[in-house]
């Protein structure tokens, strides 16, 4: 691969871009033409008007504020980075009801399902291992997600790439993921869903908002939901159940306090922990069914989070107001595996051999936040500001007892029939104890500095600092940090805009190098420019970006000396375009599009990192039928270049580029009821999941499901 990107990408994403354009300009001609005047500044919004709108219609497919970029509201037009969202109307049109879904369609984000029960996610040619609860949260401990995390309980999902040095001290250079959860509404609002789908899928979902006192100074909401089905894989059978309740109190004409909790238990039967082998003894890949699974008959694998929340605002006048939240995780894991490792034999199906262990964790989060935003003059202009501090403390016990028969061979197809017994667990035992502590202050100031020029400026300052072991090696780490940001905005008319940023962020770690000194922090950085347009009052954003991301010193096996694992810092960096594109293109039409070309080197300038697509090409689009308006259809498209392994022994896999087709059709029987029907993977692609690790499995055939709803 060339070690400079080609233009095509930019070029297109400008193209559309100016397509875009074009279209509000004809959209803005044709409404003063029929005499609407109304409509006509409908589509052509000033930027005062821009600027202050609060949300896109609750069917868009695009918000009009976040805060997920640098503690400041702001549109997505004012934000010097790149961020997508994911909105409810989104989510419920392709029934994206867990992260997996949601991510997979989202502009630059990669989904790496290496086993059935956990998940890995990159973005930008690094980890993502930041998830945020309406702005606050930790970088995840075991840089996955376990289980099935479900998606019913949110209003929509932010993804800020790049690093996020105000959002995020510590962490890699990818990514952020911000969930934004439900509220109480102001009015009673009710909805229920039941789906029915392939491989015996049973989803029950209920949703209801209400006052909870005469005066209405007290509302509270409740989400249900219960979803069980089989598998297109051998022996798996995922279920799970989920409540959310939260309660909105007034307790003054400038106090809102807010108390929420979240449960969520995932139970798995049947499944996999690591995956299938690629490639045979004679060095050709393997090629097993759809359906195939490593999995042992009595494998499981169970977790459980508990999520309670306080959040008290109060409105200290003059356009200034202080936020607290405090947030308390825990979460429960509990499973007994089979791992599968080795080479078969192509003719006999010998080579492979058996590791079962039986896993147990319990992780407990505490996290606080206060903040304090709002507005000062200086020079004759207002400007923005907000300030605070954060607090964490997490803490982690994992064991691992190993079960008898590590080793024992799986002659024929025995790896992949269930058929081993299940063992004793009490071969050997193993685990982790440790804690880690974060303490941050940050700031953030938007300066007026023109009335086409806003500057935005902070810095997070980090001390993090861990104690513990994991399996014999020490999780002993302290380091602090304070990390820049800037961003500047130009509005170069009342639709478009221009932005530069630069970022960094930070993540102690523990591994030592062969002196055994602890290596330094990983450090990362993110410069990116590009342009941003908002048209029809802030329910069509658009935008393109170049962006060059790097890495430092993340930790790498070095080597293996005297029974211990010695690193060296890996250097790497990512470069490339992207295009976004969300909202509404014409009345009743919605979509949500992104294109992203990258590419990812090391040092010595060697390319590093082939699982990574290095393009990818996303769109999700639905259009209400203007001769049956009751109807809704709409179609998915996700592509991506190929990818593969190097599995040593001059052994590649590769996953060759493919497309996955989707189709959904809704109709509204009547304004309260309406039935919905999806098809995913339309032309039945045979594909792997992921090339992160060196095995994999493949992914869900030609599948579908029908929902009914009732709303209220």
């Amino acid at each position: 691969m060339p070690r400079h990107l080609p233009l095509r990408p930019l070029l297109l994403a400008l193209s559309l871009a100016h397509c875009a354009t074009t279209l509000a300009a004809d959209r803005a001609a044709a409404a003063t033409e029929s005499g609407g005047a109304a409509e006509a500044s409908a589509a052509e919004p000033t930027m005062a008007v821009v600027t202050v709108t609060g949300s896109a219609a609750d069917d868009g497919y695009t918000a009009g504020r976040t805060r997920s970029a640098g503690k400041l509201d702001l549109s997505l037009r004012e934000t010097p980075q790149s961020v997508s969202v994911v909105t409810r109307a989104l989510m419920d049109d392709f029934r994206l009801n867990n992260i997996n879904d949601v991510l997979a369609t989202t502009t630059g984000v990669t989904v790496e399902r290496v086993e059935t029960s956990r998940t890995y996610y990159t973005a930008r040619g690094f980890d993502i291992i930041n998830f945020q609860y309406d702005g606050v949260g930790t970088p995840l401990v075991f840089g996955n997600i376990a289980g099935n995390l479900d998606t019913g309980l949110y209003e929509r999902i932010d993804v800020v790439r790049g690093a996020n040095g105000l959002m995020s001290s510590t962490g890699n250079p990818s990514a952020t993921v911000n969930f934004i959860r439900k509220r109480p509404t102001a009015e009673t609002a009710a909805s229920a869903s039941v789906t029915l789908g392939s491989w015996n899928q049973r989803r029950v979902e209920g949703d209801a908002s209400t006052k909870l006192n005469e005066s209405g100074s007290v509302t509270g909401r409740a989400v249900v939901i219960r979803q069980e089905s089989d598998s297109y894989l051998d022996r798996y059978a995922p279920r799970k159940t989920v409540g959310y309740a939260v309660v909105d109190a007034r307790l003054g004409d400038a106090t809102l306090l807010t108390i929420g909790h979240t449960y969520e238990t995932n139970r798995g039967k049947g499944v996999m922990w690591g995956a299938l082998p690629l490639f045979y003894t004679d060095g050709s890949p393997t090629d097993y069914p759809v359906s195939a699974s490593t999995s042992a008959d009595w494998s499981r694998w169970d977790t459980v989070t508990n999520s309670s929340f306080a959040e008290l605002g109060h409105d200290l006048g003059q356009g200034w107001r202080v936020q607290s939240t405090l947030n308390h995780i825990t979460y429960r894991s509990d499973s007994a595996l089979e791992y599968v490792y080795g080479t078969p034999d192509k003719a006999t199906g010998d080579g492979l051999f058996a590791y079962p262990s039986r896993y147990g964790a319990r992780q407990r989060q505490t996290l606080l936040d206060v903040s304090v935003d709002g507005k000062f003059g200086l020079g004759g202009r207002r400007h923005d500001l907000s300030f605070g501090y954060s607090w964490s403390k997490s803490t982690l016990r994992d064991e691992s007892l190993y079960g008898r028969g590590i080793g024992d061979p799986l002659p024929g197809n025995s790896a992949f029939d269930g058929s081993l017994p299940q063992p004793l667990f009490d071969a050997a035992t193993d685990g982790s104890s440790y804690e880690d502590r974060r303490n941050t202050v940050y700031a953030a100031a938007r300066f007026n500095l023109a009335d086409d020029w806003k500057l935005l400026t902070g810095i997070n300052s980090t001390r993090a600092k861990s104690s513990g072991v994991s399996y014999g090696t020490s999780k002993v780490r302290s380091a602090s940090k304070s990390t820049p940001y800037v961003g500047l905005v130009y509005d170069i008319d009342r639709h478009w805009s221009a932005y530069a940023s630069h970022t960094a962020i930070f993540n102690p770690q523990s591994e030592t190098d062969a002196n055994g000194n602890t290596l330094a922090p990983v450090e990362g950085k993110t410069t990116e420019a590009g342009l941003k347009g908002a048209f029809y009052n802030g329910k069509l954003n658009l935008s393109g970006a170049v962006f060059k991301t790097k890495q430092d010193n993340t930790a790498e096996q070095a080597d293996f000396v005297g029974g211990k694992t010695v690193y060296r810092g890996l250097n790497a960096e990512s470069q490339g375009v992207e295009f976004d594109l969300a909202g509404e293109l014409a009345k009743g039409w919605q979509a949500s599009a992104g294109v992203t070309r990258l590419s990812i080197h090391g040092d010595q300038g060697r390319i590093v990192k082939t699982y990574i697509p290095r393009t990818t090409v996303k769109l999700n689009t639905t259009y209400r039928v203007p001769a049956l308006p009751a109807l809704k259809v709409g179609g998915t498209v996700a592509w991506q270049s190929a990818i593969d392994t190097d599995q040593g022994h001059g052994i590649k896999t590769t996953q060759a580029s493919y497309a996955l087709l989707g189709l959904m059709a809704r109709y509204d029987i009547d304004k309260h009821l309406s039935l919905s029907v999806n098809l995913n993977n339309l032309t039945d692609k045979k594909y792997l999941t992921s090339l992160y690790w060196t095995q994999s499995l493949y992914g869900a055939p030609r599948n579908g499901s029908a929902t009914l709803t009732w709303t209220w």
